[in-house]
């Protein structure tokens, strides 16, 4: 088992290393010689291998460890279960189908090396998150996952990809180093890190209030990879950016690393626990109606498939929140869980891959330039309705499921829970809103981009002639995507089901619990509620509010330019506010500083004449001369002679006398020792003469 825990991390970190001198070489010929196709082909091979050996593992290698000790001080510790396997599967096979999406999508981009490098490293930095059992494991790679993805926003170099990234780049350094406190906190507290010893160790914690601050720690760096409110700035800018095979694995795997890390603190250490509950369910409805309303008045293609996966996200979170409100019965809530994290990560995997299509034939992402490039593309739109059907929760489709046991669980939260009903219920509608919000929007996409006509009849002619609009590999990436979303959605009982029941010891819980009737009327309900609100939304929203120009309704963005958390609150917090608080506070305590070393001076530290210490000259100097002083006073007594009114005493002049004589001295050790250097200088010149020129 140890070859193949090795082989996940190392295979794609040595192969970015190939690639990438397979990029130098295409570069140094030109592109002569294939190695442009070696380089693609090494890429997709090692995507492929990843998800091989992650198969190899899955299948043989369920309670295996792997501890390599001395790393970074603390070692590594990796192991399997059902929750690990199953998302090693998803990451791997998500990045097996970007890079083959990659081959043409990248086709005439610059600096594919980097970017493949970047990639591979990435993917062996998640699948170590993912493999984690230790919180400081976890860390390590989180960080090495965080860096190496920032490439992926930047790879385009433009003005809007530089600032992206900062802000992503951003979030990501500060939410670690919080992170980092955290865990600080944690091991000081409970003594380890290690995921399987901290339930016992906080059971057994004398300070909950210590737990509490290492664990709000812990949820600020996690939650701000995860893209949760109030830090999911990042999100909807780094999407839109980076290319279509990177903002696929954005939103559908590192999003989810976020994500478990905070079920690895919740599961773990706040197991049951009904406040900290409560915060992740707040955070989390905050997350997915915010998410969702951004959504909806997007009229950028992956701008508002970027708002979405916050909006899932925060779905997401409201189950990790349910089941610390609903304690030991959270068997509904850790399913729904986990079962929206597979869905999300495999639906924006297929939406993604089909905005690049949209990108690499259009070069465009607004909905009102995009209009009707779907038309006559029954295979394309076939993927697409796949996608946007299973987001939205419509039976018969993947999110349906996950979403019906995330709704369950909050039916069951407000008949268990008196105290709790009314925020509970609230938290329903909340829940059937966003669901509603997401029909809307998603309908919005797909009418513009499948069922309108293009305003200008030349391009829509463009775009109906498109028959070769991509390659078959690439196809194959999206149709093998789509359709896991249907297969998974028709036969809930069986394959999610199973996929559950394979995950659910990671959140402690054991059995199936009660069985869910999907296709039960009450169940239904809740879906139809969400599909109607969703229809009037869309017709309120996306209809009414569009504008007529021109013969015809034009996609308008209605949301304030001036309402961005990022450029109202925190950019001018943290390079505005905060630099000047701090500026202020340290010339007040510079200018105390200094007052209080003058205060010492003046008193303290005053200068005083030391008793002993003699103005000029040595002890001989000075008591000689003072004694020739007071022979002279006592002559001129005698002799009656005048006093001088100034006379140089004997004490200075003895003191003089002796710093001529010992700058005489030092002159003459200056001159000796200048005339033996010279003197040594001539000896060598003659030595070398004697022994050297002396015989030619």
């Amino acid at each position: 088992m140890e070859g193949l825990y090795l082989g996940l991390l190392l295979v794609p970190a040595a192969g970015a290393f190939a690639v990438f001198f397979a990029d130098r070489q295409a570069a140094v010929s030109g592109g002569a010689g294939g190695w442009n196709n070696i380089r693609d082909f090494l890429a997709m091979g090692i995507g492929i291998a990843e998800f091989v050996l992650m198969c190899m593992l899955a299948k043989s290698g369920m309670g295996s460890e792997l501890v390599v000790p001395g790393v970074c001080g603390m070692g590594l510790h990796l192991c399997l279960d059902g929750f690990r396997a199953v998302y090693g599967l998803v990451a791997a096979f998500m990045w097996m189908m970007t890079l083959l999406f990659s081959r043409e999508y990248l086709a005439h981009e610059h600096c594919l090396g980097r970017y493949y490098f970047f990639q591979l490293v990435t993917l062996s930095a998640t699948l170590g998150v993912f493999l984690s059992a230790d919180l400081f494991t976890t860390f390590i790679f989180f960080e090495i996952m965080s860096f190496t993805s920032y490439v992926w926003v930047v790879q385009e170099e433009t003005k809007g990809a530089v600032r992206a990234a900062e802000t992503y780049l951003a979030v990501a350094v500060i939410g670690g180093m919080v992170l980092l406190m955290g865990l600080f906190l944690l091991y000081h507290t409970l003594g380890t890190l290690e995921m399987s010893e901290l339930l016992d160790a906080a059971a057994s914690c004398g300070d909950p209030r210590m737990l509490y601050i290492a664990g709000c720690c812990t949820l600020v760096g996690f939650g701000a990879k995860a893209g949760a409110f109030p830090l999911h700035i990042w999100l909807p800018k780094a999407h839109p950016v980076a290319p279509a095979p990177a903002s696929a694995l954005l939103s559908g795997i590192l999003t989810k690393a976020g994500i478990f890390g905070v079920l690895a603190v919740s599961c773990n250490i706040f197991l049951h626990d009904e406040r900290w509950g409560l915060l992740l369910l707040s955070i989390g409805l905050l997350t997915m109606f915010g998410g969702a309303l951004l959504a909806v008045f997007s009229v950028d293609l992956k701008r508002t498939l970027a708002c979405s996966s916050m909006s899932q996200i925060g779905f997401i979170l409201v189950g990790a929140g349910m089941q610390g409100i609903l304690g030991e019965e959270n068997a509904l809530a850790v399913r729904g869980t986990l079962l929206h994290m597979v869905n999300h990560s495999l639906i924006k995997l297929v939406l993604f891959l089909i905005a690049g299509v949209v990108v690499m034939n259009v070069h465009k992402l607004n909905l009102n330039e995009i209009r009707g490039f779907g038309r006559n593309k029954p295979f394309l739109n076939l993927c697409f309705l796949f996608g946007a059907l299973g987001i939205a929760g419509v039976p018969l489709f993947n999110g349906y499921v996950s979403k019906t046991l995330l709704h369950e669980s909050i039916a069951e939260g407000i008949r268990a829970s008196a105290e709790l009903s009314g925020f509970l219920k609230a938290s329903e509608w909340l829940f059937l809103i966003s669901g509603g919000m997401t029909l809307a929007y998603m309908t919005k996409l797909y009418v513009a981009v499948f069922v309108e006509k293009n305003p200008d009849e030349k391009e829509q002619e463009r775009f109906d002639d498109m028959t070769h609009y991509m390659s078959p590999l690439s196809a194959f990436a999206i149709g093998a995507s789509a359709v896991l979303l249907p297969v998974l959605g028709v036969v809930p009982n069986i394959l999610p089901d199973w996929i559950a029941d394979l995950g659910q010891g990671f959140m402690h819980v054991e059995g199936s619990g009660q069985t869910v009737v999907y296709f039960g009327l009450l169940n239904l309900r809740g879906a139809v509620i969400s599909i109607c609100i969703g229809i009037v939304l869309y017709l309120i929203i996306c209809k009414l509010l569009m504008s007529d120009k021109n013969g015809y309704r034009e996609y308008k963005d209605c949301w304030p330019k001036w309402w961005d958390v990022e450029n109202l609150l925190y950019r001018p917090l943290l390079l505005g506010i905060l630099p000047a608080v701090a500026r202020f506070f340290c010339r007040i305590l510079d200018s105390l500083a200094d007052w209080v070393i003058l205060l010492l001076r003046k008193t303290v530290f005053a200068e005083r004449k030391i008793p002993h210490e003699l103005p000029e000259g040595t002890r001989f100097t000075y008591f000689l001369g003072t004694a020739l002083d007071r022979l002279r006073v006592i002559k001129r007594r005698i002799l009656k002679q005048p006093s001088p009114e100034r006379e140089v005493s004997f004490a200075h002049r003895l003191a003089v006398q002796r710093e001529k004589i010992m700058e005489t001295n030092m002159i003459i050790q200056r001159s000796l020792s200048f005339g033996l250097l010279l003197f040594y200088v001539g000896l060598v010149f003659t030595l070398v003469y004697l022994l050297y020129l002396g015989n030619l």
